[in-house]
């Protein structure tokens, strides 16, 4: 019997692919890796392990990862401003190539043959596992029971699971697909595929409604060592107690919410939802402390990058040598990024309202309009003529 271990997440498709693949003859090793899904609202991870055995797994391995996904994956696009399109802080997308290299050393140890995932031939995720097992040993054989098997729809695979007792939360009222870890989670599925609907409020986990919240603002400082987090309000924390205690004051004001109509890799536009209340507040002050710690042409040019970085991240290349070289880059500009950044969180918004570094760039007797300004006016002049002299004929 060929062993094959696959990517459990204790959703719907997971667990159908669990006994699905048992009655195709394969002996089933499921992987769970906790990402910080298990905390708060998220899974119970025992509860999971329970799950995979019934549903016919023989062996489940839980391995806490979260201290590796914050240092190692976390950190890095936090500190590289990688957002795709725009919206998406990319939790999911960072999470898959660190389950992939899990996959692939659980499948040394058990010396199975072939490591499986529960991505459907639309999304992206397919590509990240992939393309990651691909990278760190192209001679496992990769199994992707979705792209294939007879179920048309989500319905039809609820319907299976029931016929065989395997135990899910999802229902036909709530059949949403939803992707949790400590950096956020990503939703699909169900009436969000009708753009012309508002997502409804069911949809969203740990957020509350912008439009139901008082207007008394929450105001937090968060301190940066190098582009790292390191303090909040002074005390200083555990990078994964910070995330945490973000999520939670963030999700309270309402900050951290998406909506968005992306392009996937193969082609496609989907409509997520997205909820990264502690991304979004570490993505607002870190950039703005960059912002004045950074001079102009490294500040721009780091756009340019931050771009690419994201792009590399979403398209599963988090591996290749272009992603590792913009590393290099990335690392090399926080070495300035030391500071605090006050935020004021309100009714969904998250905004900079003080900002302060002992690399500041910002001078104030060069940029007052009062008594104090020592800008010599006089000196523009002769910088405006030479600055257009290039493009005079």
């Amino acid at each position: 019997m060929k062993k094959v271990v696959l990517a459990y997440s204790g959703g719907l498709d997971t667990s159908c692919i669990v006994k699905w693949l048992g009655d195709k003859g394969y002996e089933v090793i499921c992987f769970v890796a906790d990402l910080g899904q298990g905390l708060g609202k998220g899974e119970d991870l025992e509860k999971i392990e329970e799950r995979a055995l019934a549903a016919g797994a023989s062996k489940v391995y839980i391995k806490d990862l979260q201290d590796e996904f914050i240092d190692d994956f976390i950190v890095p696009a936090l500190k590289a401003n990688a957002i795709y399109e725009g919206k998406y802080l990319l939790a999911t997308a960072l999470g898959r190539p660190l389950i992939a290299k899990y996959l692939v050393d659980i499948a040394h140890k058990e010396k199975a043959q072939a490591v499986a995932h529960g991505c459907t031939g639309k999304g992206n995720d397919q590509v990240r596992f992939e393309v990651t097992v691909g990278i760190l040993d192209p001679k496992l054989e990769i199994l992707a029971p979705v792209r294939e098997w007879e179920f048309k729809s989500r319905d039809e695979e609820i319907e299976y699971a029931q016929l065989h007792n395997i135990p899910i939360d999802v229902t036909k009222k709530r059949p949403y697909s939803i992707d949790r870890n400590i950096w956020g989670i990503s939703i699909e599925a169900g009436v969000l595929e009708d753009l012309e609907q508002e997502p409804p409020e069911d949809a969203y986990m740990i957020t509350k409604s912008p439009s139901h919240l008082s207007s008394y603002p929450k105001y937090i400082e968060v301190y940066f060592e190098k582009g790292v987090p390191k303090k909040i309000d002074g005390k200083s924390m555990k990078l994964k107690n910070i995330i945490n205690y973000l999520n939670e004051v963030g999700g309270t004001h309402g900050v951290g919410r998406s909506d968005m109509v992306e392009n996937r890799l193969v082609g496609i536009k989907s409509r997520e939802i997205y909820e990264h209340p502690a991304g979004t507040i570490l993505y607002t002050a870190h950039k703005e402390l960059e912002a004045l710690v950074l001079d102009r042409e490294l500040a721009h040019f780091k756009e340019i990058i931050s771009l690419k970085y994201s792009e590399l991240v979403y398209y599963g290349l988090w591996y290749s040598a272009l992603k590792e070289a913009l590393d290099g880059f990335v690392a090399k500009t926080q070495k300035y990024v030391t500071g605090s950044i006050k935020l004021k969180l309100s009714k969904g918004t998250c905004v900079a309202v003080s900002r302060k570094s002992p690399h500041s760039l910002y001078k104030k007797e060069l940029s007052t309009y009062g008594k104090e300004d020592k800008f010599d006016q006089k000196l523009s002049e002769g910088f405006i003529r030479l600055w257009a002299m290039p493009y005079q004929r």
